[in-house]
């Protein structure tokens, strides 16, 4: 089979979406216009696009995806992350597309294809594991399209104990070149996330250097870099120095104190330094909020929005 011909794709521009603005519906004149963008008026003001995910705020708005996203609109959140997106009904998908367009949230990432927790996949070289994954990232661009995603989540996957570990890192840069060929048409960025030794042993990825040179063997804007604070910070620590050397090659962020991984404030991570140091160094995307709530219940769930008013940029 001929080789998918990168270098032509890289001499395409990139396609850049914009943000999704929100939107109101006037029922009957200037005075009917003004009330509900009053109504609409967020809560809070966040200097960053923090992204709640569902289910962190279901006991303040309940169990329906599309009231919890209007909760997160008022409460000031300008952005949004699922996982499991791909998963769901193509209808709900729509809906929640439909709400986030409406109340201007930005959709962030979910997870593009099934993981390899315990097996190798990208690293073997398996041309059938890699016919697999590309077909994945294929239909996971049709729910980007459909949910407004620039981002999708990319997880190379197990550790190969029977090759060095050049060769799995030839093998994994070869399957994300050919991935890149089809997302770089669509404006749709794959993020590659390293993940901690103590939660995820055996994996592939694990490092921000390492995800650093696999960005820079693929060679694309559509690969780049999922920094996840609670997992680097783990496998890594020296947040702030890593984070500035891996700067060009960092799309996406994801946070969660540790130990716990809950919100900000509850273990040994001095998120508002590090937000502070992202956010004067010109960073503009998404923070996810990937991470559980340290409380049960409602108080729980305002805790979660108070800690994120505590570290957010004065």
């Amino acid at each position: 089979m001929e080789k998918p011909c990168h270098s032509n794709m890289k001499r395409r521009d990139f396609i850049q979406k914009g943000t999704l603005g929100g939107s109101f519906l006037a029922f009957g004149g200037a005075q009917a216009f003004s009330l509900k963008a009053k109504e609409d008026q967020p809560q809070n003001s966040f200097k960053l696009k923090y992204a709640p995910h569902i289910g962190m705020f279901k006991g303040l708005a309940g169990e329906d995806p599309i009231d919890q996203l209007d909760f997160m609109a008022d409460q000031g959140f300008t952005a949004f992350e699922d996982n499991e997106m791909r998963n769901k009904p193509v209808k709900l998908q729509e809906k929640m597309a439909a709400t986030m367009a409406r109340r201007g949230i930005e959709m962030g990432v979910f997870v593009a294809h099934k993981i390899y927790w315990t097996e190798p996949n990208l690293t073997s070289g398996d041309k059938t594991k890699r016919k697999e994954f590309l077909s994945e990232i294929k239909a996971s661009v049709e729910v980007a399209k459909r949910v407004n995603a620039k981002w999708m989540t990319v997880v190379p996957g197990y550790v190969d104990q029977r090759q060095n570990l050049a060769y799995q890192t030839a093998h994994v840069v070869e399957s994300l070149k050919q991935a890149v060929d089809i997302l770089e048409p669509h404006g749709i960025t794959m993020v590659l996330e390293p993940l901690n030794f103590y939660n995820h042993p055996g994996l592939f990825l694990k490092e921000s250097p390492q995800a650093f040179e696999v960005c820079k063997a693929v060679d694309s804007p559509s690969c780049k870099i999922l920094f996840d604070i609670y997992h680097q910070q783990i496998q890594e620590g020296n947040l702030i120095p890593n984070i500035e050397k891996c700067g060009d090659e960092i799309a996406y962020f994801q946070v969660g104190d540790n130990p716990g991984r809950n919100e900000p404030t509850t273990g040994e991570i001095n998120f508002a330094n590090v937000f502070k140091f992202i956010y004067e160094k010109g960073y503009t995307g998404i923070v996810g909020m990937e991470h559980g709530n340290s409380k049960p219940g409602k108080a729980g769930e305002q805790a979660v929005i108070d800690a994120y008013k505590k570290v957010d940029i004065r």
